[in-house]
């Protein structure tokens, strides 16, 4: 019996080593056909794990076992299916990917207001960070490649370089602020301006948000992640312009049908503002810097107004 229980150990033991070389085989394949880390890494983690549950990803029918009697949420076995489909077309495994019936959920969208306590909680390389997912829409792991030479202060745009998921290169213009926050950044990481590594920074700002989350008895905060600050951007850029090519390239979308989503997320209807006026033009220019725009003009004075 003990012989016998023995010899299945190692022969488990054996079919995961044999899994696990198999893995960084597919790994080094999606590499070399210029796949992004961040998508490589995804699909070997999910292919790691059914690997610990049992699967032998070389039997279609043993992955699709797991997978009908795992616990997974839709999205989850979504995910899953998308890795395995990935593996067997590398090396050539027939499989017709399992049907998983799965409705996306609408983003959530926060207030400006609760983006903005998130930034002024952190230290000043994270809180630039924030501030720059939040100006300019672009994605965590594109920012985290953002080098000194793609901010031009004089002109204050930020250059999207590195663009992920097939995305376009862009060019955004930004706020003053946001601009000041970057100069004031130690080069401690030499071409780059923030960490290189998403999660790296992830790790650290999710504890923090979720302490906040509870200090100011906000649970809305904890739904907050570095994808969210994009989708602010975008739905409140629709809202503002109805252009719906501006925000297109504003995200560096190719097809249009990815950026349509931000048309009718959330009503601004009822949104409280807060208004200010402008004497010159050297006060209404510091008040576009700040985020506000103008309404019109009344007995000779410009009205703007910012939501809160």
């Amino acid at each position: 019996m003990i012989a016998t229980e023995q010899k299945q150990t190692v022969a488990g033991n054996l079919q995961k080593a044999e899994a696990k070389g198999k893995i960084v085989e597919f790994a080094w394949k999606l590499k070399k056909r210029g796949l992004a880390d961040e998508t490589i890494t995804a699909r070997t983690y999910r292919l790691n794990i059914l690997t610990e549950k049992g699967a032998d990803l070389l039997n279609p029918d043993s992955v699709e076992t797991v997978l009908a009697t795992e616990k997974l949420t839709p999205s989850s076995k979504r995910e899953f299916v998308a890795a395995y489909r990935s593996f067997t077309k590398t090396f050539n495994i027939p499989w017709i990917p399992i049907k998983v019936r799965y409705e996306p959920k609408q983003p959530f969208i926060p207030l400006e207001s609760e983006l903005d306590q998130l930034i002024a909680a952190f230290s000043k390389r994270t809180a630039t960070f924030l501030q720059a997912l939040k100006d300019t829409g672009a994605r965590a792991g594109e920012l985290c490649k953002l080098k000194w030479t793609d901010v031009n202060d004089q002109n204050k745009t930020i250059s999207i370089n590195n663009p992920e998921k097939g995305s376009k290169s862009r060019t955004v213009k930004v706020s003053a602020k946001t601009i000041a926050m970057i100069k004031a950044v130690s080069k401690k990481h030499g071409e780059y301006i923030f960490i290189p590594r998403r999660q790296a920074i992830y790790d650290s700002f999710a504890r923090k948000r979720n302490r906040l989350a509870v200090k100011l008895q906000n649970p809305r905060l904890k739904q907050i992640h570095f994808h969210t600050f994009r989708h602010w951007k975008a739905t409140t850029e629709y809202h503002k312009t109805k252009d719906i090519l501006y925000v297109k390239h504003l995200l560096g979308h190719k097809r249009l049908e990815n950026t349509e989503i931000y048309m009718h997320l959330i009503n601004f209807e009822n949104d409280e503002f807060h208004s200010a006026t402008a004497k010159n033009i050297e006060e209404a220019k510091q008040l576009i810097e700040n985020g506000f725009e103008y309404v019109c003009d009344i007995e000779s004075i410009k009205l703007f107004r910012k939501r809160k």
